[in-house]
């Protein structure tokens, strides 16, 4: 099955990027509430969302400032387990800014359309978060 992919390009340079995918403040300021982020190969993710869910997942790969692969799934929520799914996201340089691709692999088919919807409302808080610009509390895709 195809993965959920989404790219943006970003008008920061790939280290900035890259902070944002590695440092749990963050990663805070663009995605949920609080975050716990291990930049480690085999280090842990935690997100925690404003209505209190909690996505989890594990580091497999991070090449600095230009890759950063992790696995992702809800602990509090049926249909995508901690650990089942992957995300990678690759950071190309694109002059003085940065072209970012997000995939999603290992969704089940009921899940794409709900983390589609998630990932195309979170890259773009990425990238006002790594071009400087002041963004409200997260609350959520459609919140």
């Amino acid at each position: 099955m195809a993965p959920v992919v989404v790219s943006r390009r970003i008008s920061a340079p790939p280290e900035v990027v890259y902070s944002y995918l590695t440092e749990s403040a963050k990663w805070s300021e663009w995605q949920g509430v609080e975050a716990t982020i291990e930049a480690r190969e085999g280090g842990i993710f935690v997100m925690k969302m404003a209505d209190g869910t909690t996505a989890r997942g594990q580091f497999l790969e991070l090449t600095p400032n230009r890759r950063v692969v992790f696995t992702w799934g809800w602990v509090d929520q049926p249909g995508v387990a901690p650990g089942s799914s992957t995300v990678e996201v690759e950071i190309a340089e694109d002059g003085s800014g940065s072209l970012v691709t997000l995939s999603h692999h290992g969704l089940p088919t009921e899940e794409i359309e709900v983390h589609t919807m998630g990932w195309e409302h979170y890259v773009p808080r990425l990238a006002a978060a790594a071009e400087g610009q002041p963004l409200d509390p997260d609350r959520g895709p459609g919140g």
